[in-house]
């Protein structure tokens, strides 16, 4: 029944529109580049300077969705600003990794500059969850066991993750003192966040008749989502895999597409309880 009425949000709103449609042709382009194998072709180029602009519009539509909600005025809309400028703050690191690949030409530049938006959006997404946590008037606490076990167990099995794959065996090049402390920070912030992310939900899943609930378990899937895009970028980079245009390329556009779409979804559920 969900899906349907989301169906149906779909075929009346024409931003929702435009964003699938955006996000599908892209995806069609990305596998036909990964089908013919066009490392370092013009293609792929092409498409890792486009596909960024998607957190560029998630920004903006944030911007509209939080006006709805009060801005800073309440904590929803200071939540939805947050993740916003997390957007924002990906689209400069994005774009300063273009600078450096395209002007530079250093093929894998990390750390830099962009790593200032990247890890910056981390920062922001840690706000935007903490005020996400807020929404249901309750301080941030563990309130029961099972609280407990989803809001720690699932952030431990992601720093496992990174610690089995990539942080084990990690080069301690004390030289390169930022490098080491963004391959740390990296996985430990995102982590963060999850934790809080779920507590949330377990929070505010009956918030406003849990109209709340299906939008803010997609912004959940979003930051695990923008976990594993970073964290693959990492581990490839350590090991010489990465390219533009590749696996990494295409997680980071899924990332940037469901917290779009997660922020539509909030701008959605405004208008539901303002209509009754």
């Amino acid at each position: 029944m969900e899906n349907l009425i989301f169906s149906e949000e779909i075929g009346k709103n024409k931003f929702l529109k435009f964003i699938f449609s955006f996000f599908v042709l892209l995806t069609i382009w990305w596998v036909a580049i990964s089908i013919r194998d066009l490392r370092g072709d013009i293609e792929n180029n092409i498409f890792t300077l486009i596909y960024p602009f998607f957190s560029l519009i998630g920004f903006i539509a944030g911007l509209h969705v939080s006006r709805k909600w009060g801005g800073f005025k309440s904590y929803l809309g200071g939540s939805i600003l947050m993740f916003s400028f997390g957007l924002l703050a990906q689209f400069f690191g994005q774009a300063m990794y273009a600078y450096f690949i395209y002007i530079k030409g250093i093929d894998v530049p990390y750390p830099s500059v962009g790593d200032v938006g990247y890890f910056g959006s981390v920062i922001f997404y840690i706000l935007g969850v903490i005020l996400l946590a807020k929404v249901s008037g309750i301080k941030i606490s563990f309130k029961s066991l099972n609280g407990k076990l989803q809001s720690i167990l699932i952030p431990l099995v992601l720093l496992m993750i990174s610690y089995i794959f990539f942080l084990k065996g990690h080069g301690f090049d004390f030289s390169d003192k930022l490098r080491i402390f963004l391959d740390f920070g990296y996985p430990l912030g995102q982590a963060v966040y999850v934790s809080i992310a779920i507590l949330a939900l377990l929070m505010c899943r009956n918030t406003l008749g849990g109209l709340m609930k299906n939008p803010i378990t997609l912004v959940i899937v979003a930051l695990i989502f923008q976990y594993f895009s970073d964290f693959t970028f990492l581990y490839q980079a350590s090991i010489d895999t990465w390219f533009v245009g590749g696996i990494n390329d295409f997680m980071y556009l899924m990332s940037y597409f469901l917290m779009t779409l997660s922020l539509v979804q909030l701008g959605s559920s405004f208008e539901k309880i303002k209509n009754g």
